[in-house]
């Protein structure tokens, strides 16, 4: 019900949101929730909100974000990602819920221009490092590139007991990202060979969005910060990163030892958006 509520993980949304600035030129959001067999990018310029979820309370069906879209901004999208494909979508996705229960929080006027980038589900997660190193030139020019999904995200295994909770295998998978991500983002694949990995990530829709800020962070020599951390259901982390913005409020100081400070500006993020319900 995070896309409704005020707690830490969307107060860090918020001081992400603040700490941009004046309000960026738009932002290119990739959710876990545009998975797909294809790269392709939102192209019109009014994109519709959408309610991609089940069994959640009326007050989250009525939510809209109303943000503009960018065909300006999808076409830079193209040219960025070159040379690989990706196709325009002028009317079939919109802004999913992966995206919106974040953006209400980060930028609530709803008045920047968004585009989402759809996650290929056939490409391997090299793939989708190499397109984050070439979103990064976007954030040179006023974009900021959201990514939001979760690095722990197994429904099959949620321990509605443990509320704030999280089983041994999904901490140290956990904390096992974050390592690679200060380590070295650029082979954050090797991932996929960790004993846990198959556990906190099942499916790869919602792991993939680390992907792009990992290549973000490679092509521009940054180490990414933790904003918000944490755990929830014994099997969800709720972890997010940023590039070139200091430490979040959201961070348990404990769990944040050895992170170092993030670079220069033009932000990036990756939020846990599992908890946007």
């Amino acid at each position: 019900m995070n896309a409704l509520e005020r707690n830490r993980f969307t107060e860090a949304w918020r001081a992400f949101g603040a700490a941009a600035g004046s309000p960026p030129r738009a932002v290119v959001a990739v959710s876990a929730h545009w998975f797909v067999n294809a790269t392709a990018v939102t192209a019109m310029a009014r994109p519709r909100t959408i309610h991609d979820f089940y069994g959640f309370p009326d007050e989250l069906f009525a939510v809209e974000y109303p943000a503009p879209g960018s065909p300006e901004v999808a076409a830079e999208v193209v040219d960025a990602l070159a040379p690989h494909w990706v196709g325009l979508d002028h009317d079939s996705w919109g802004i999913d819920h992966g995206t919106w229960s974040v953006l209400v929080h980060a930028f609530p006027a709803a008045d920047v221009p968004v585009v989402q980038l759809s996650v290929h589900a056939a490409q391997p997660i090299d793939y989708h490092v190499d397109l984050g190193t070439k979103l990064a030139a976007l954030r040179r020019s006023g974009i900021v590139v959201v990514a939001s999904g979760n690095i722990v995200h197994n429904l099959g295994r949620i321990d509605w007991s443990r509320p704030e909770g999280a089983f041994d295998w999904a901490r140290r998978f956990d904390e096992a990202a974050r390592r690679q991500l200060v380590d070295d983002p650029s082979a954050l694949a090797t991932l996929a060979a960790h004993p846990d990995f198959p556990r906190a990530a099942p499916t790869p829709d919602h792991f993939l969005p680390l992907a792009y800020l990992a290549g973000m962070a490679a092509a521009d020599g940054e180490a990414p910060e933790v904003l918000v951390d944490g755990y929830a259901y014994g099997s969800l982390s709720m972890a997010g990163y940023t590039l070139g913005l200091p430490a979040g409020p959201g961070r348990r100081s404990s769990d944040a030892e050895g992170v170092p400070a993030a670079g220069l500006p033009d932000p990036s993020m990756v939020p846990a958006d599992e908890t946007n319900l």
